[in-house]
């Protein structure tokens, strides 16, 4: 058994090293005793993910549902077994740090809305950052505090403010993706075809915001984590930046990105600062 629980991390791991070059840099500066876990709380969001976004099956509802409820019943479970080790490393973790199940049900319900929604409300929009970051970022602050409410509580509005920052920062640069392969503009102003640098600007702000509610709140993050975040900040900081010297009608046309030279000098800047 032991020798699978391993392999089930190891598998969270490639997941995570094969689909975020910019995530699989600066988690490998989490202390050593929590890295494993954040592998496993990306691994699992990923999957997820990419039933919804990638596989567009006919059946991608059942399928999401079947991955939903099978992490549910294993985080359940005192003594769980899976078959799927991206499961099996998540439960394990979950009950390892007494990760919340209303978690994960929110995580699925924003899944599960990307299988039909093209348009959301304020209202849903709201909703949806919520389930879709700011509780992955409450997911990994539950392993960075390591059963420390107090702690846990003072960081956890930070926490959601940089999940939401990041998801926002997604959608502003994959808005003409989104658009052009899925018919889906998650802004709850305008619309795609109404997008421009006005509207753009008021994006802008709402996602400013986040990110000062974020910052403040890096230097008081557990040792174990304070140096990945911080790194993960600093390049989607640039690319938010990046995004704010386009035009809207830019952003419809291309997506941006932070070029690799200058993704890296960042990162190498920010795992040379003092803790």
């Amino acid at each position: 058994m032991e020798q699978y629980l391993t392999t089930s991390y190891l598998v969270s791991k490639l997941v995570t090293n094969q689909y975020s070059t910019s995530f699989s840099l600066s988690s490998r500066f989490f202390a050593k005793s929590i890295r494993a876990d954040i592998y496993a709380v990306y691994g699992m969001v990923r999957i997820a993910d990419e039933i919804v976004d990638s596989y567009q099956g006919t059946d991608a509802a059942e399928v999401l549902n079947s991955f939903k409820q099978s992490v549910l019943h294993e985080m359940r479970k005192p003594d769980s077994f899976s078959p799927n080790p991206i499961i099996q490393a998540f439960a394990l973790t979950a009950r390892r740090y007494d990760i919340d199940e209303q978690f994960v049900v929110a995580f699925f319900h924003s899944m599960e809305a990307d299988l039909t929604k093209k348009s959301f409300t304020e209202k849903e929009y709201v909703d949806y950052i919520y389930g879709s970051a700011e509780v992955i970022g409450l997911m990994c602050l539950k392993v960075f505090c390591k059963g420390d409410t107090e702690q846990y509580n003072a960081l956890a509005p930070a926490a959601r403010a940089l999940g939401s920052a990041f998801q926002k920062v997604n959608f502003l640069r994959d808005i003409a993706a989104d658009h052009r392969e899925r018919g889906r503009y998650y802004f709850p102003i305008g619309s795609f075809e109404s997008f421009d640098d006005s509207l753009k600007r008021t994006i802008e702000k709402d996602i400013s915001k986040d990110f000062t509610t974020a910052k403040i709140a890096l230097p008081r993050l557990p040792i174990e984590a304070r140096k990945a975040l911080r790194m993960a900040y600093a390049y989607y900081f640039e690319l938010f930046t990046v995004l704010q010297k386009a035009s809207a009608n830019d952003l419809k046309q291309q997506r941006f990105r932070v070029p690799t030279p200058r993704k890296l000098l960042l990162l190498t800047k920010e795992s040379l600062r003092a803790q």
